[in-house]
């Protein structure tokens, strides 16, 4: 009963601290978006943005870039897996791909790129009215971003992700969603 007693709050210790997933997992982030804010790959069109509907719940695991020659030679990327849930009864996403961070000379100001795939729950042709047709079932995403280092394991970065497929595919609705994700970093 004793050794109970010592041993469930260290149990309890190491379960809220963040050491079981240091070494691989660097980060993970949650977020909130605007539902298809443009539909270009490129966010220069930003005075025609519509930010009104915010539908979009974003989750991402941003992992420890691995210690391999090829990662350091294409600048040391983390890898990441992700999702964009919309609430709104449109199309959500899950992600994979590799992301860029560089810092703004010595501030805790940070500017971020990523490039991968995404999958989608949406139609590739045939979409009723109010939804995209993607025309493949995994498309190009590419997500951009200036952050901010909140202390040493908080971070905030407002995004702008698209997902299209370069018209790759018979059809090629983009799909850009625009928001605020918060993360912790390990």
């Amino acid at each position: 009963m004793l050794i109970a007693a010592v041993v469930a709050p260290a149990s309890a210790q190491d379960m809220l601290s963040p050491k079981p997933l240091a070494g691989w997992v660097d980060e993970l982030r949650f977020g909130v978006q605007a539902y298809d804010v443009d539909y270009a790959a490129l966010p220069f069109r930003v005075g025609e943005w519509d930010l009104s509907r915010i539908e979009n719940v974003s989750f991402d695991v941003l992992f420890t870039t691995p210690d391999l020659d090829a990662f350091r030679w294409i600048g040391s990327p983390r890898p990441e897996l992700g999702a964009t849930i919309n609430f709104g009864g449109h199309e959500s996403l899950t992600h994979l791909g590799l992301t860029w961070q560089l810092p703004i000379f010595d501030t805790p100001i940070y500017l971020e790129g990523t490039l991968g795939a995404a999958a989608h729950t949406g139609y590739n042709q045939g979409a009723p009215a109010g939804t995209k047709n993607f025309g493949c079932s995994v498309n190009f995403y590419e997500r951009y971003g200036i952050g901010t280092k909140l202390g040493d394991n908080a971070t905030a970065t407002l995004s702008y992700e698209h997902t299209s497929n370069n018209d790759w595919c018979d059809a090629n609705d983009g799909l850009s969603n625009f928001g605020l994700r918060v993360g912790w970093k390990f």
